[in-house]
């Protein structure tokens, strides 16, 4: 899954779009602990043009009775699960992020370690959006679609998110006949092109959000108990 990304240089995103509107530099601060229920920056496409957009992140579909989302949608059933099939065939979107921070899932303590690309670049996730409104209020909200972990992730967790080459990012924002090729674009990240260190507890906490978050820290094992800690 993905549950805490970061974005912290909007400047240096260079999405590989072929018609593009410039991203809203006036509207960023560097952001190191993006939390569910957050507004995040997504781009969609909107006549033929990708275009900037804020969202709450958390996907709420159209038809709910209530505002609760989903900040996650499998890749194995996301053109079929009910909350997810439309927005898959029709309003699919970009989540730039330069990092994200998982929790070893069948461990005690709630170590987290944050996964980046080796060459410490910006990308992009695989998104999906939709439009929600009812009783006067009016949400955008978008998920992040998962896939099985790669081989650097699959210590820590067996999902991871899926992000797009810059090739790709073209291909699954642009209107699409073949839902067959476009699930071809949800595998897992090479291994080898990314790297990962353990970070803070301090990020566990949504309220926390600065650098320190994202700097490596050593790790202790408690004699006792055998488990690990962050120093």
């Amino acid at each position: 899954m993905c549950g805490r990304f970061t974005l912290r240089a909007i400047d240096r995103i260079k999405l590989r779009l072929s018609n593009a509107q410039q991203l809203p530099l006036d509207a960023f601060s560097p952001r190191y602990n993006i939390a569910p229920s957050q507004d995040v920056l997504a781009v969609i496409s909107q006549e033929g043009t990708a275009t900037p957009a804020w969202m709450r992140w958390g996907l709420i579909p159209s038809w709910s009775n209530e505002p609760k989302g989903f900040i996650n949608a499998r890749a194995e059933t996301v053109e079929r699960k009910p909350s997810f099939s439309e927005s898959f065939e029709r309003r699919r979107c970009l989540i730039p992020a330069d990092g994200f921070y998982e929790w070893p899932r069948h461990k005690l303590t709630r170590q987290p370690y944050y996964f980046q690309l080796r060459d410490e670049t910006p990308f992009a996730f695989a998104g999906l959006w939709d439009h929600w409104q009812q009783n006067g209020v009016s949400i955008n909200s978008c998920a992040i679609v998962t896939t099985a972990a790669n081989e650097l992730l699959a210590p820590i967790h067996d999902r991871m998110p899926v992000i797009l080459t810059a090739e790709a990012q073209d291909e699954w924002l642009r209107a699409h006949d073949d839902p067959t090729e476009l699930k071809g674009l949800l595998s897992p990240y090479p291994p080898a092109e990314m790297k990962s260190h353990p970070v803070s507890r301090r990020v566990n906490y949504p309220d926390n959000d600065d650098q320190e978050l994202v700097e490596p820290v050593k790790l202790i094992e408690e004699p006792q108990t055998g488990m690990l800690f962050d120093l």
